[in-house]
């Protein structure tokens, strides 16, 4: 979670935190803060509870100048959100920002107590700012071997940041479970906990590893591991390009992205369908080794991933006659599982950098998996690197906290993948080519749903004074219905669960009255007719009913019951085309209501912490 970024340079690098922070303010908005050291070698800071606007307001009234600095935009792990829990947090000329969690800074701040320090705030990280000072003044030694020191005492999860104006040309960056980045420029050079903030001031950039502590100057960099071993990390020239974060005509970034994913999805698709046949080359020449072998499958992930892996389930069952499991991670990592013979472990992330998914994935290594397969949408992502096989969805850059795109992509990569395991498992060609067709048109299919936006804004109207809201479906589109649901809350913040069709008669219908409305996802396939009867329990008891349906489904509107008729579908394909309508539901719901539609309260985009 949170925003760091750190410059040191020949010239000011105010103007640079502050635009670096509005770019991360996705992965944290409750505070943002700033901290240079001048020219008489004194650390200045200006935090500010809120956004990062804020921030920047403060600083016209009270500018700062500097060529080291230190930046942060913090979601609230330890502490509420107010100004004396905004990073930076100073001890005397240290300077520290930091994301994740110290799990052991209760003791450490007992200990520092003692020892004479006072704390400002009830964050974790100002253990880290007394500490460094404290080593650093009883101990001695370089910043570099002070903050060695310090980290071998921290327990839990860390990206951090020092800067010590005594030191007013270095800074030290480390990392324990939680990313960071260094940008290389000429005479500049820069530190953050996400790429996207470096982008428009150099492509070049080197990603630590796990364990990884760095110093940096505005000419040299120099990277150790957690050894203590001076190590090269490969320097790497990014390709994305910044500006396709541009809102542009739209007024949100999550409206821009609902409506890019026809484009994310051609994209994901594009040199992956050649010839009638499903390409991907990619993985690697050792990937047929390792999918051929595959007995089971163990899908890993968190929140909306965990939601398209369980989508994934339906289909490696039907289609190849795999078993597949589904698990969300911070479940997996804490209990004692048993691993089937020849399983693959498939991990589901947008970001690459999920703290749990990455402890399941790191766990699972242990643990005598076949091998190791990472989807996502971050080529630099930590995920991938520590897969033994790996596929982007390249949805491109998905700034708003619900995800979308991300989402869509994912489900289309995972159908692709089935098709690539299947051919090794003796799936039959007329599957391939109803999953081959029903691909090539998809992107053509959301288009149409894109068009029905007006209807579906109209529709919100109806859930702008409600306080609870059902979805269901049945089979694959039972994820589907708690995807919806968790868009809707969200960032509308209504309450909204999700059931199985079959179960409300085990307890949901309980709370079915004319003031609950139930949506409904009732494509046209083999289990309509069940759909229907369930439908018909909810009729019996008053509740308000809304169907999200095929056209030929044979639905009409009626009092409680308003249908919203949607374009036939491929069956294969109909989870994918299905989400896109709830997407556009939950955003005119909350467009209505006036929520923060792009930054939803306590949510962030990455989560990096547990």
């Amino acid at each position: 979670m949170c925003g760091i970024v750190g410059a040191v340079a020949r010239h000011d690098v105010t103007n640079f935190l502050l635009e670096s922070l509005h770019r991360l303010e996705y992965r944290g908005y409750d505070s943002a803060g700033l901290a240079v050291t001048d020219n008489q070698g004194s650390i200045q800071r200006i935090r500010r509870v809120g956004k990062v606007q804020a921030l920047q307001d403060a600083m016209i009234e009270n500018p700062i100048t500097g060529r080291i600095g230190i930046a942060h935009t913090r979601w609230a792990t330890h502490g509420e959100p107010t100004e004396q829990n905004a990073h930076p947090h100073v001890s005397e000329h240290i300077a520290v920002v930091h994301n994740g969690i110290i799990e052991n800074h209760e003791s450490l701040r007992i200990m520092l107590i003692k020892r004479g320090y006072h704390f400002i705030s009830k964050t974790d990280t100002e253990v880290i700012a007394h500490l460094t000072h404290w080593e650093q003044l009883y101990c001695g030694g370089s910043l570099l071997e002070v903050v060695q020191r310090v980290i071998s005492q921290l327990r839990g999860t860390y990206g951090t940041v020092v800067m010590d104006s005594y030191s007013p040309e270095l800074l030290i960056t480390a990392r324990s479970g939680s990313p960071l980045v260094i940008g290389c420029g000429i005479d500049e050079n820069f530190i953050a906990s996400d790429q996207l903030a470096l982008l428009p001031v150099t492509n070049n950039c080197i990603f630590l590893e796990e364990g990884d502590i760095a110093s940096v100057t505005c000419n040299i960099i120099k990277v150790f591991d957690k050894y203590g071993n001076d190590v090269k990390r490969t320097e790497i020239k990014l390709n994305t390009k910044y500006d396709v974060s541009d809102k542009g005509v739209y007024y949100h970034y999550m409206q821009k992205e609902i409506y890019e994913q026809p484009l994310a999805i051609k994209n994901t698709l594009k040199n992956r369908l050649r010839y009638g046949s499903v390409d991907l080359s990619e993985l690697g020449e050792k990937a047929d080794l390792i999918l051929a072998e595959v007995e089971h499958i163990q899908i890993i992930s968190c929140g909306t991933s965990y939601h398209s892996g369980i989508v994934a389930r339906y289909w490696f069952e039907s289609l190849i006659g795999l078993p597949c499991d589904v698990e969300i991670a911070s479940e997996f990592r804490y209990r004692r599982s048993v691993v089937r013979k020849n399983s693959l472990i498939i991990t589901l992330s947008q970001s690459g950098e999920t703290a749990d998914t990455l402890a399941a994935l790191r766990l699972s290594k242990k643990n005598g998996y076949l091998g190791s397969l990472a989807i996502c949408n971050v080529a630099s992502s930590s995920l991938l690197r520590e897969s033994d096989l790996a596929l982007l969805t390249k949805a491109g850059i998905e700034i708003g906290v619900a995800s979308t795109k991300a989402f869509t992509t994912q489900l289309t990569v995972l159908l692709l993948l089935v098709v690539n395991i299947g051919r090794l498992h003796n799936i039959s060609n007329q599957i391939v080519q109803d999953i081959i067709q029903a691909l090539q048109v998809l992107p053509q299919r959301i288009e149409q749903i894109l068009s029905m936006d007006l209807g579906i804004a109209d529709l919100a109207e109806d859930f702008m004074d409600k306080q609870h809201v059902l979805f269901i479906g049945r089979g694959d589109q039972y994820p589907i219905a708690m995807e919806g649901a968790l868009k809707l809350k969200e960032i509308s913040y209504i309450h909204a669960e999700a059931y199985a069709a079959g179960e409300l008669k085990h307890g949901p219908l309980a709370l079915i009255d004319a003031n609950m409305p139930v949506v409904v996802i009732a494509p046209n396939n083999t289990l309509l007719e069940k759909l229907k009867s369930n439908i018909e329990e909810v009729r019996a008891r008053s509740g308000l009913l809304y169907i999200f349906a095929d056209i030929n489904a044979g639905f009409n509107n009626s009092v409680g019951m308003r249908v919203i008729s949607l374009p036939h579908v491929e069956e294969i394909i109909a989870p994918i085309f299905y989400t896109v309508p709830l997407q556009l539901l939950s955003y005119y719901v909350a467009l209505i209501k006036g929520t923060d539609i792009d930054h939803p309260r306590n949510l962030a985009k990455s989560v990096t912490v547990e």
